[in-house]
């Protein structure tokens, strides 16, 4: 029997998350989640950036993400899931979520300081406070396969 694949991308803001699931060749036949679509939708459709929006948003696009999972789950498709993932219960929550998928880890490097902080002020509109990812990089949970994981990744 085959396994849908779920691909769950662990990585700081900024880390290149987003821009790896923009080229890879398979990504074409996997449902991509995150809450970042929705948010900077709802910024596009109210002339906000992604920044004023976020609080605002965020539980709506929540529970928008969360129905896409459940969409994604139903309907048998891959899934790649984009968001931080950087501790061992936030991918609890989503491998409870997708019980039955062959889940593989696909981790970020945390980029030079200096590389970081290019990364983050390079993104008009959307402001990650250092000190929110500084927090993140503190409480870094690195991936195992004990935790779920049939593969990992190291991008």
């Amino acid at each position: 029997m085959i396994m849908n694949r779920l691909y769950m991308l662990v990585g700081i803001p900024a880390s290149g998350k987003t821009t790896w699931s923009n080229n890879q060749s398979f990504t074409k036949d996997c449902v991509i989640i995150s809450t970042d679509q929705y948010v900077e939708e709802y910024a596009a459709q109210t002339g906000k950036t992604y920044t004023e929006a976020f609080q605002e948003y965020m539980p709506i696009a929540v529970d928008r993400m969360t129905d896409a999972v459940i969409e994604a789950r139903e309907a048998g498709r891959n899934i790649i899931w984009d968001q931080t993932s950087t501790s061992i219960g936030t991918r609890a929550k989503k491998f409870r979520m997708l019980p039955n998928y062959y889940a593989i880890a696909v981790v970020f490097p945390i980029p030079e300081r200096q590389e970081l902080e290019r990364r983050l002020t390079s993104r008009p509109g959307k402001i990650v406070p250092i000190d929110v990812v500084d927090r993140m990089i503190g409480n870094w949970e690195e991936p195992t396969l004990e935790e779920g994981f049939m593969e990992i990744w190291k991008v």
